[in-house]
Protein backbone atom coordinates (compact mmCIF):
# COMPACT_ATOMS: atom_id res chain seq x y z
CA UNK A 1 0.00 0.00 0.00
CA UNK A 2 1.25 3.20 -0.81
CA UNK A 3 -1.64 5.81 0.01
CA UNK A 4 -1.28 9.80 0.27
CA UNK A 5 -4.03 11.47 2.77
CA UNK A 6 -4.46 15.09 3.35
CA UNK A 7 -5.55 14.13 6.93
CA UNK A 8 -4.26 10.85 9.10
CA UNK A 9 -6.21 9.67 12.46
CA UNK A 10 -4.61 7.08 14.48
CA UNK A 11 -7.46 5.38 16.73
CA UNK A 12 -11.11 3.69 15.66
CA UNK A 13 -12.90 4.68 18.74
CA UNK A 14 -15.67 7.27 19.51
CA UNK A 15 -12.93 9.93 19.02
CA UNK A 16 -11.35 8.97 15.94
CA UNK A 17 -14.45 8.08 14.05
CA UNK A 18 -16.16 11.44 15.17
CA UNK A 19 -13.17 13.77 13.90
CA UNK A 20 -13.43 11.16 10.78
CA UNK A 21 -16.78 12.31 9.94
CA UNK A 22 -16.80 15.95 10.77
CA UNK A 23 -13.72 16.93 8.81
CA UNK A 24 -15.33 14.65 6.14
CA UNK A 25 -18.52 16.03 5.96
CA UNK A 26 -16.85 19.57 6.17
CA UNK A 27 -15.82 18.78 2.48
CA UNK A 28 -12.39 17.73 3.52
CA UNK A 29 -10.71 15.07 1.20
CA UNK A 30 -8.62 12.32 1.82
CA UNK A 31 -8.91 11.55 5.12
CA UNK A 32 -7.79 8.15 6.11
CA UNK A 33 -8.75 6.48 9.71
CA UNK A 34 -6.17 3.87 10.80
CA UNK A 35 -7.17 1.35 13.27
CA UNK A 36 -5.18 -1.52 14.48
CA UNK A 37 -8.27 -3.31 15.61
CA UNK A 38 -11.68 -3.41 14.96
CA UNK A 39 -13.64 -0.07 14.71
CA UNK A 40 -14.63 0.70 18.63
CA UNK A 41 -12.54 -2.64 19.78
CA UNK A 42 -10.17 -0.44 22.47
CA UNK A 43 -11.94 1.49 25.42
CA UNK A 44 -15.31 2.42 23.58
CA UNK A 45 -16.74 -0.67 23.25
CA UNK A 46 -15.45 -1.59 27.18
CA UNK A 47 -17.25 2.33 28.32
CA UNK A 48 -20.58 1.98 30.35
CA UNK A 49 -22.04 4.17 27.75
CA UNK A 50 -22.67 7.47 30.33
CA UNK A 51 -23.63 10.39 28.48
CA UNK A 52 -23.94 13.76 30.62
CA UNK A 53 -23.42 17.61 31.19
CA UNK A 54 -22.77 17.38 35.23
CA UNK A 55 -19.08 18.41 35.79
CA UNK A 56 -17.36 20.64 37.69
CA UNK A 57 -15.50 22.51 34.47
CA UNK A 58 -17.05 24.56 32.09
CA UNK A 59 -15.38 22.93 29.28
CA UNK A 60 -16.61 19.66 30.62
CA UNK A 61 -20.12 20.99 31.22
CA UNK A 62 -20.26 22.61 27.65
CA UNK A 63 -18.84 19.28 25.95
CA UNK A 64 -21.17 17.14 27.76
CA UNK A 65 -24.13 19.42 26.92
CA UNK A 66 -23.07 19.80 22.87
CA UNK A 67 -23.15 16.43 23.14
CA UNK A 68 -25.97 15.70 24.76
CA UNK A 69 -27.75 17.51 21.84
CA UNK A 70 -25.61 15.81 19.04
CA UNK A 71 -26.86 12.45 20.72
CA UNK A 72 -30.34 13.30 20.75
CA UNK A 73 -30.24 13.93 17.09
CA UNK A 74 -28.54 11.22 15.86
CA UNK A 75 -30.66 8.99 14.50
CA UNK A 76 -31.78 11.69 12.07
CA UNK A 77 -28.34 12.95 11.00
CA UNK A 78 -25.51 10.39 10.94
CA UNK A 79 -28.96 7.62 10.55
CA UNK A 80 -27.91 4.95 13.36
CA UNK A 81 -30.48 3.96 16.62
CA UNK A 82 -27.43 4.90 19.08
CA UNK A 83 -29.91 3.56 22.12
CA UNK A 84 -30.43 6.88 23.53
CA UNK A 85 -32.15 6.31 26.98
CA UNK A 86 -31.90 10.38 28.87
CA UNK A 87 -32.93 8.76 32.38
CA UNK A 88 -31.05 11.04 33.80
CA UNK A 89 -27.60 10.89 36.17
CA UNK A 90 -28.07 10.86 39.99
CA UNK A 91 -25.25 11.47 42.36
CA UNK A 92 -25.94 10.57 45.15
CA UNK A 93 -24.01 12.65 48.06
CA UNK A 94 -22.92 11.20 51.42
CA UNK A 95 -20.52 14.34 53.34
CA UNK A 96 -21.24 17.86 53.38
CA UNK A 97 -18.04 18.44 51.59
CA UNK A 98 -19.85 17.05 48.81
CA UNK A 99 -22.44 18.63 48.75
CA UNK A 100 -20.96 22.02 48.89
CA UNK A 101 -18.89 21.19 45.70
CA UNK A 102 -22.07 19.73 43.78
CA UNK A 103 -23.52 23.03 45.09
CA UNK A 104 -21.39 25.13 43.37
CA UNK A 105 -21.36 23.21 40.20
CA UNK A 106 -24.69 22.90 39.73
CA UNK A 107 -25.11 27.06 39.93
CA UNK A 108 -22.26 26.70 37.09
CA UNK A 109 -23.98 24.19 35.25
CA UNK A 110 -27.70 26.32 35.52
CA UNK A 111 -25.42 29.59 34.18
CA UNK A 112 -24.68 27.42 30.98
CA UNK A 113 -28.28 25.47 30.63
CA UNK A 114 -27.94 22.66 31.86
CA UNK A 115 -31.19 21.58 34.12
CA UNK A 116 -29.37 20.09 37.17
CA UNK A 117 -30.60 20.53 40.81
CA UNK A 118 -29.99 18.88 44.23
CA UNK A 119 -32.58 17.07 45.12
CA UNK A 120 -33.83 15.26 48.71
CA UNK A 121 -32.71 11.82 49.76
CA UNK A 122 -36.09 10.70 49.60
CA UNK A 123 -36.78 11.79 45.84
CA UNK A 124 -33.46 10.26 45.26
CA UNK A 125 -34.75 7.66 46.33
CA UNK A 126 -37.86 7.44 43.99
CA UNK A 127 -36.07 7.84 41.14
CA UNK A 128 -33.47 4.89 41.97
CA UNK A 129 -35.49 2.52 44.26
CA UNK A 130 -32.73 0.19 44.43
CA UNK A 131 -30.81 2.55 46.73
CA UNK A 132 -30.87 2.77 50.73
CA UNK A 133 -31.25 6.73 52.33
CA UNK A 134 -29.09 5.85 54.73
CA UNK A 135 -25.93 8.52 55.54
CA UNK A 136 -26.97 10.15 52.31
CA UNK A 137 -27.21 14.28 52.21
CA UNK A 138 -28.45 15.38 48.85
CA UNK A 139 -28.26 13.89 45.47
CA UNK A 140 -27.64 15.91 42.16
CA UNK A 141 -29.82 15.39 39.32
CA UNK A 142 -30.01 16.00 35.55
CA UNK A 143 -33.08 14.73 33.62
CA UNK A 144 -31.08 15.46 29.91
CA UNK A 145 -28.47 12.88 30.80
CA UNK A 146 -28.56 9.11 30.16
CA UNK A 147 -26.74 6.17 28.50
CA UNK A 148 -26.42 5.21 24.57
CA UNK A 149 -24.53 2.12 23.01
CA UNK A 150 -20.95 3.13 22.56
CA UNK A 151 -20.60 0.57 19.67
CA UNK A 152 -23.74 1.88 17.76
CA UNK A 153 -22.14 5.92 18.01
CA UNK A 154 -18.76 4.62 16.67
CA UNK A 155 -20.63 2.24 13.75
CA UNK A 156 -22.60 5.22 12.67
CA UNK A 157 -20.09 7.80 12.70
CA UNK A 158 -17.71 5.29 10.71
CA UNK A 159 -20.36 4.63 8.25
CA UNK A 160 -21.19 8.74 7.80
CA UNK A 161 -17.63 9.10 7.18
CA UNK A 162 -17.46 6.93 4.59
CA UNK A 163 -20.64 8.30 2.87
CA UNK A 164 -18.45 11.56 2.43
CA UNK A 165 -15.30 10.10 1.38
CA UNK A 166 -13.46 9.50 4.09
CA UNK A 167 -10.98 6.23 4.28
CA UNK A 168 -11.08 3.79 6.97
CA UNK A 169 -8.31 0.87 7.24
CA UNK A 170 -9.09 -1.92 10.13
CA UNK A 171 -6.58 -4.40 11.17
CA UNK A 172 -3.59 -2.01 10.35
CA UNK A 173 -1.32 -0.68 13.18
CA UNK A 174 0.92 2.78 12.84
CA UNK A 175 4.35 1.75 13.22
CA UNK A 176 6.10 5.66 13.23
CA UNK A 177 5.62 8.83 11.85
CA UNK A 178 8.01 10.54 9.53
CA UNK A 179 8.99 14.20 9.74
CA UNK A 180 11.22 16.46 8.16
CA UNK A 181 12.23 19.25 10.07
CA UNK A 182 9.51 20.42 11.87
CA UNK A 183 7.07 19.47 8.85
CA UNK A 184 5.32 15.54 9.29
CA UNK A 185 5.68 13.81 5.92
CA UNK A 186 4.21 10.09 6.50
CA UNK A 187 2.52 7.88 8.88
CA UNK A 188 4.48 4.18 8.26
CA UNK A 189 2.13 1.11 8.78
CA UNK A 190 1.78 -2.45 8.81
CA UNK A 191 -0.13 -2.34 5.15
CA UNK A 192 2.60 0.50 4.11
CA UNK A 193 3.25 4.11 4.21
CA UNK A 194 0.89 6.84 4.06
CA UNK A 195 2.21 10.16 3.09
CA UNK A 196 0.71 13.32 5.08
CA UNK A 197 1.40 16.43 6.33
CA UNK A 198 -1.07 15.92 9.47
CA UNK A 199 -1.32 13.51 12.04
CA UNK A 200 -4.22 13.42 14.66
CA UNK A 201 -3.60 11.26 17.90
CA UNK A 202 -7.24 9.58 19.02
CA UNK A 203 -5.45 6.88 20.47
CA UNK A 204 -7.40 6.81 23.94
CA UNK A 205 -4.81 5.17 26.28
CA UNK A 206 -1.74 4.36 23.15
CA UNK A 207 -1.63 8.24 22.53
CA UNK A 208 1.67 8.31 24.67
CA UNK A 209 3.42 5.83 22.48
CA UNK A 210 1.78 7.64 19.19
CA UNK A 211 2.77 10.85 20.35
CA UNK A 212 6.29 9.91 20.86
CA UNK A 213 6.19 8.53 17.42
CA UNK A 214 6.41 12.69 16.45
CA UNK A 215 8.18 14.02 19.61
CA UNK A 216 4.97 15.31 21.14
CA UNK A 217 4.47 14.30 24.78
CA UNK A 218 1.26 13.17 25.86
CA UNK A 219 0.78 12.16 29.71
CA UNK A 220 -1.21 9.70 29.12
CA UNK A 221 -1.99 6.58 31.49
CA UNK A 222 -3.50 3.18 31.25
CA UNK A 223 -5.70 2.22 33.83
CA UNK A 224 -7.86 -1.17 33.66
CA UNK A 225 -11.54 0.10 35.10
CA UNK A 226 -14.00 -3.40 35.13
CA UNK A 227 -17.83 -3.84 34.81
CA UNK A 228 -20.16 -6.42 35.90
CA UNK A 229 -23.71 -7.36 33.50
CA UNK A 230 -26.44 -8.65 36.17
CA UNK A 231 -28.97 -11.00 35.38
CA UNK A 232 -32.56 -9.64 34.86
CA UNK A 233 -34.04 -7.95 37.65
CA UNK A 234 -38.00 -7.69 37.63
CA UNK A 235 -39.82 -4.65 38.59
CA UNK A 236 -36.97 -2.09 36.89
CA UNK A 237 -38.45 1.30 36.87
CA UNK A 238 -38.18 2.31 33.04
CA UNK A 239 -36.83 5.42 33.49
CA UNK A 240 -33.99 4.55 36.18
CA UNK A 241 -31.32 6.88 36.32
CA UNK A 242 -27.65 6.31 35.52
CA UNK A 243 -27.04 6.32 39.55
CA UNK A 244 -23.46 7.10 41.45
CA UNK A 245 -22.62 6.94 44.91
CA UNK A 246 -20.00 9.38 45.29
CA UNK A 247 -18.21 8.30 48.02
CA UNK A 248 -17.70 4.74 46.68
CA UNK A 249 -17.61 5.22 42.71
CA UNK A 250 -20.52 2.35 42.47
CA UNK A 251 -22.59 3.27 39.88
CA UNK A 252 -25.29 1.09 38.09
CA UNK A 253 -28.10 1.59 34.98
CA UNK A 254 -30.17 -0.64 33.12
CA UNK A 255 -29.13 -2.56 30.57
CA UNK A 256 -31.46 -4.81 28.93
CA UNK A 257 -33.83 -6.38 31.27
CA UNK A 258 -30.55 -6.32 34.18
CA UNK A 259 -28.17 -4.20 35.34
CA UNK A 260 -24.43 -2.46 34.51
CA UNK A 261 -22.31 -2.50 37.74
CA UNK A 262 -19.06 -0.54 37.80
CA UNK A 263 -16.81 0.94 40.36
CA UNK A 264 -13.20 2.09 40.73
CA UNK A 265 -10.53 0.10 42.38
CA UNK A 266 -7.95 1.89 44.15
CA UNK A 267 -5.68 -1.08 44.24
CA UNK A 268 -5.64 -1.19 40.37
CA UNK A 269 -2.31 -0.15 39.06
CA UNK A 270 -1.84 1.18 35.79
CA UNK A 271 -1.17 -0.93 32.49
CA UNK A 272 -2.51 -2.01 29.55
CA UNK A 273 -4.22 -5.53 30.92
CA UNK A 274 -7.88 -5.91 30.02
CA UNK A 275 -8.25 -9.23 31.53
CA UNK A 276 -10.97 -9.31 34.15
CA UNK A 277 -10.30 -10.20 38.27
CA UNK A 278 -12.26 -10.89 40.89
CA UNK A 279 -10.16 -8.96 43.35
CA UNK A 280 -12.46 -5.79 43.11
CA UNK A 281 -15.29 -7.89 44.08
CA UNK A 282 -15.13 -7.72 48.08
CA UNK A 283 -15.26 -3.95 47.81
CA UNK A 284 -17.23 -3.77 45.44
CA UNK A 285 -20.03 -6.08 47.54
CA UNK A 286 -19.24 -3.35 50.56
CA UNK A 287 -19.91 -0.54 48.35
CA UNK A 288 -23.18 -2.18 47.52
CA UNK A 289 -24.27 -3.61 50.84
CA UNK A 290 -23.80 0.39 52.14
CA UNK A 291 -25.70 1.82 49.23
CA UNK A 292 -27.61 -0.23 47.52
CA UNK A 293 -28.14 -3.55 48.85
CA UNK A 294 -30.96 -5.47 46.87
CA UNK A 295 -28.28 -5.51 43.95
CA UNK A 296 -26.27 -7.90 46.65
CA UNK A 297 -29.30 -10.64 46.05
CA UNK A 298 -28.22 -10.42 41.92
CA UNK A 299 -26.22 -12.70 40.46
CA UNK A 300 -23.52 -12.29 37.68
CA UNK A 301 -24.46 -12.63 34.29
CA UNK A 302 -21.10 -11.13 32.76
CA UNK A 303 -18.90 -8.09 32.26
CA UNK A 304 -15.78 -7.03 30.39
CA UNK A 305 -12.81 -5.07 31.85
CA UNK A 306 -11.45 -1.55 29.72
CA UNK A 307 -9.06 1.23 29.87
CA UNK A 308 -9.38 4.56 31.19
CA UNK A 309 -6.98 7.12 29.47
CA UNK A 310 -5.73 9.32 32.42
CA UNK A 311 -3.97 11.96 33.14
CA UNK A 312 -2.30 14.20 35.44
CA UNK A 313 -5.52 16.17 36.39
CA UNK A 314 -8.21 13.84 35.06
CA UNK A 315 -9.24 16.18 32.20
CA UNK A 316 -8.82 15.52 28.87
CA UNK A 317 -6.13 16.93 26.30
CA UNK A 318 -7.01 18.38 22.90
CA UNK A 319 -5.05 20.56 20.98
CA UNK A 320 -2.39 21.10 18.24
CA UNK A 321 1.37 20.42 19.22
CA UNK A 322 3.73 23.20 18.72
CA UNK A 323 6.36 21.10 17.20
CA UNK A 324 6.43 19.75 14.37
CA UNK A 325 3.30 21.17 13.08
CA UNK A 326 0.19 19.88 12.21
CA UNK A 327 0.25 16.90 14.89
CA UNK A 328 -3.65 17.46 16.44
CA UNK A 329 -4.72 15.03 19.76
CA UNK A 330 -7.74 14.51 21.47
CA UNK A 331 -7.64 11.88 24.13
CA UNK A 332 -6.72 11.32 27.87
CA UNK A 333 -10.40 11.96 28.50
CA UNK A 334 -9.98 10.00 31.86
CA UNK A 335 -13.08 8.24 31.70
CA UNK A 336 -15.71 10.65 30.15
CA UNK A 337 -14.23 10.23 26.60
CA UNK A 338 -17.21 8.97 24.98
CA UNK A 339 -19.40 11.01 26.24
CA UNK A 340 -17.90 14.31 24.58
CA UNK A 341 -17.23 12.23 21.23
CA UNK A 342 -19.76 14.46 19.20
CA UNK A 343 -18.19 17.68 20.46
CA UNK A 344 -14.83 16.95 20.30
CA UNK A 345 -15.26 16.08 16.57
CA UNK A 346 -16.46 19.69 15.67
CA UNK A 347 -13.32 20.92 17.23
CA UNK A 348 -10.93 19.07 16.33
CA UNK A 349 -12.42 19.84 12.68
CA UNK A 350 -12.14 23.83 13.56
CA UNK A 351 -8.75 23.28 14.68
CA UNK A 352 -7.59 21.76 11.75
CA UNK A 353 -9.48 24.06 9.39
CA UNK A 354 -7.63 26.97 11.31
CA UNK A 355 -11.55 27.70 12.38
CA UNK A 356 -12.60 28.86 15.98
CA UNK A 357 -14.34 26.28 17.31
CA UNK A 358 -17.87 26.62 19.35
CA UNK A 359 -15.16 26.65 22.08
CA UNK A 360 -11.87 28.06 23.10
CA UNK A 361 -9.78 24.28 23.88
CA UNK A 362 -6.62 26.42 24.58
CA UNK A 363 -6.56 25.17 28.75
CA UNK A 364 -7.15 21.47 27.49
CA UNK A 365 -3.54 21.72 25.67
CA UNK A 366 -0.82 19.23 26.62
CA UNK A 367 1.43 21.64 27.38
CA UNK A 368 -0.42 23.10 30.26
CA UNK A 369 1.68 20.41 32.38
CA UNK A 370 4.89 21.77 31.92
CA UNK A 371 3.53 25.30 32.24
CA UNK A 372 2.34 24.01 35.68
CA UNK A 373 -1.21 24.71 34.82
CA UNK A 374 -3.41 21.97 35.68
CA UNK A 375 -7.18 21.60 35.10
CA UNK A 376 -8.64 19.40 37.62
CA UNK A 377 -12.23 17.66 37.04
CA UNK A 378 -14.30 16.60 40.27
CA UNK A 379 -16.74 15.30 39.41
CA UNK A 380 -15.17 11.80 38.52
CA UNK A 381 -16.81 8.24 37.82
Amino acid sequence: MNLQARVVIVGGGVMGTSIAYHLASAGVRDVVLVERDELAAGSTSRAAGGVRAQFSDELNIRLGARSLEAFARFGEEIGHDIGLHRVGYLFLLSTPEQVASFEQSVRLQNSLGVPSRLITPEEARRRSPLITTEGLLAAAYSPDDGHCTPEAVVHGYAAAARAHGARILRHTEVTGIERHGDTLTAVTTTLGRIATDTVICAAGPWSRQVGAMADVDLPVQPLRRQIAVTEPVTGLPPALPMTIDFTTSLYFHAEGPGLLVGMSDPDEKPGFATDTHDRWVPRLYEAMRHRAPALLDLRRTGGWAGLYENTPDHNALIGEATSPSRFLYATGFSGHGFLQGPAVGEVVRDLYLGRAPFLDVGPLSADRFAADAPRPEANLV
